[in-house]
């Protein structure tokens, strides 16, 4: 058969797929992610979190959005030719992390499922533990000290939570915060690195610096927690992560007042620059493991960089 040929017919049967929300995959093994560096997207898809990783070797999605917004999270994936996950990350069991988990099984290959072992009542959560066992799909919890390889050089660290941590629930003020155990994790990719935080409150991170050497909190980027809410993100974090920005997901004029103007404020306090899916659309980070450079999806800022 034809190159020409091939190619129309590939075409046709991803129309179809598209069409009846069948999984790429079946269409055939995915190129690879990248053919060098490391790419790191922070999704936007409105008041919820979904970063797509993607290595030499592998691609990467942590967290998948709001059960809402799965139109978003199903258009992203698709415009980034998406069919293959070989790890899927859920931080934590929030509607607006975990939401668009049925969409990601139904439209890719999932290879491996982890998150934080933490449990709740949702619709939402009992659907998600459904589908990893009626598909087969390997899942393990994540524990502060763990490390993920993600191919190419590529390595996730995990800071947080802790096996302490997770056995008392999360409670603060005599009630369960799912946020206080949210994932946390060092994505390391040779002199560069970033800070994935979840929904991670000022408790976890408090906790996070005194467990973790400096050494280990150094980052050149952060991923915002909890969409730049006045819970997250306190100045020591900061000091410590010395990061030359943060990158917000946030919905456009979302209740939360996310980012909140006093995180702003300790952003600015720190030169940090902001970049934020609600006005920039999907943030873009494309490094070589020396230096990085930033772009957005509505062009209004961009930026180089190559502290580590």
């Amino acid at each position: 058969m034809g190159k020409a040929v091939w190619a129309a017919l590939l075409a046709v049967l991803s129309a179809i797929a598209a069409a009846f929300d069948l999984p790429l995959g079946w269409l055939g093994g995915a190129p690879p992610p990248v053919e060098t560096g490391v790419t790191v997207k922070v999704l936007a898809v409105g008041q919820g979190d979904a970063i797509l990783i993607r290595t030499p070797e592998q691609t990467v999605l942590v967290d998948t959005g709001d059960t809402s917004e799965t139109g978003r999270l199903r258009s992203a994936l698709r415009k980034e030719s998406v069919r293959r996950i070989d790890k899927l990350i859920v931080t934590h069991p929030h509607r607006d992390h975990i939401g668009g988990a049925a969409t990601v099984f139904r439209l890719c290959d999932v290879k491996e499922v982890f998150d934080n072992g933490q449990p709740t009542t949702t619709s939402v959560y009992r659907e998600y533990l459904k589908a990893i066992r009626k598909q087969g799909i390997p899942s393990r919890t994540l524990r502060d000290g763990d490390e993920l390889d993600l191919g190419g050089g590529a390595v996730l660290r995990v800071l947080s939570p802790t096996q302490e941590m997770v056995d008392e629930r999360g409670m603060q003020n005599g009630k369960v915060n799912l946020n206080l155990n949210s994932l946390v994790a060092r994505l390391e990719y040779g002199d560069f690195s970033m800070m994935l935080t979840g929904d991670a409150e000022a408790l976890t991170e408090m906790g996070i610096l005194k467990r973790h050497e400096p050494e280990m909190l150094r980052c050149n980027l952060l991923k915002a927690g909890h969409h730049g809410s006045r819970t997250s993100s306190v100045t020591a974090f900061l000091r410590a992560l010395g990061a030359d920005a943060a990158l917000v997901s946030c919905g456009e004029d979302n209740e939360y007042h996310c980012p909140h103007p006093s995180v702003l404020a300790r952003y600015e306090a720190e030169d940090m620059d902001v970049y934020r899916t609600d006005r920039d659309g999907t943030v873009t980070v494309r490094t070589d493991g020396k230096t990085y450079i930033i772009a957005t999806e509505r062009g209004k800022k961009a930026a180089a960089g190559t502290k580590s």
